[in-house]
């Protein structure tokens, strides 16, 4: 148990530095600047009600439902994209709670909130049974819980497939974060806990590129998941190249005319 503990730290850990690593916050502001709006819409955020934006980073859902009116706790694993978060929310007089929370462990008490969101963040977790538990454990009966989840058809989950041959081997029992894009997944994870469910695919509009080179120059040094492996490459060129190939030739398939259309699973519900 104990050894468990240490190594579910050290992955806790690693996971934390990936996520420091780079810029996310450019990525969020440059690149899905209204993803979390469309979440927050799309859950029927209204003033008054209590939200939790779990793997908030730096506010992508949970500063969008605090203009709604809510009142938003946003937690994440990574203090330095909390910080950035609280950053913002402070240059536009909005009042957040900003916490350190693991998705697998949330330190909220059970049926906390009333609506449960996350924007491309509790799919990073790497155990996603567990994620999902708690995702519902701090939801209250009759509440709303919405994701954004990166699908493994789209662009996003195309890049972490082109950057698997470069990375180091995944930590024992952490599933691939495209996998919460998956419908059947997202079913099975939820189960009958939940009513009301809806899952929509649809795009997100990038228009930051203008060639693949510009998309693998910016995701390389500004994305943690990329910084990592390139980190982790960086002492072999074949492999350098190699990635870059990789990353060039995955940008030139998706884009057409100065822009990219990022596939994405909108998920709605109500816990039961």
């Amino acid at each position: 148990m104990i050894e468990e503990r240490e190594q579910d730290a050290a992955v806790k850990a690693r996971h934390r530095a990936m996520w420091a690593m780079g810029d996310y916050a450019a990525v969020a502001a440059q690149v899905i600047p209204e993803l979390g709006a469309t979440l927050v819409r799309a859950a029927g955020v209204a003033p008054g009600m209590r939200v939790l934006d779990v793997a908030a980073g730096t506010g992508n859902a949970a500063l969008p439902a605090a203009r709604a009116g809510a009142e938003v706790v946003a937690g994440d694993l990574t203090p330095e994209l909390l910080a950035v978060g609280r950053a913002e929310a402070e240059r536009e007089g909005l009042t957040l709670t900003w916490e350190e929370a693991d998705a697998e462990a949330l330190p909220y008490a059970d049926a906390a909130f009333d609506a449960v969101l996350s924007c491309v963040g509790v799919m990073f977790a790497p155990r996603h049974r567990a994620a999902a538990d708690e995702v519902l454990r701090v939801c209250r009966p009759g509440g709303t819980i919405g994701l954004v989840n990166w699908t493994p058809e789209g662009f996003v989950g195309q890049l972490f497939a082109a950057m698997r041959p470069y990375a180091p081997p995944p930590p024992p029992g952490a599933q691939p974060p495209p996998l919460w894009g998956d419908e059947n997944h997202v079913r099975e994870l939820f189960g009958d806990r939940v009513d009301a469910l809806t899952l929509g695919r649809d795009v997100v509009v990038v228009d930051r590129f203008a060639t693949p080179g510009q998309f693998r120059d910016f995701f390389a040094t500004h994305y943690g998941p990329t910084v990592a492996v390139y980190r982790a490459n960086a002492g072999d060129p074949e492999r350098t190249a190699g990635l870059d190939r990789a990353l060039t030739e995955l940008a030139a398939r998706h884009l057409d005319g100065g822009v990219m259309r990022w596939e994405y699973l909108l998920v709605t519900a109500r816990r039961a």
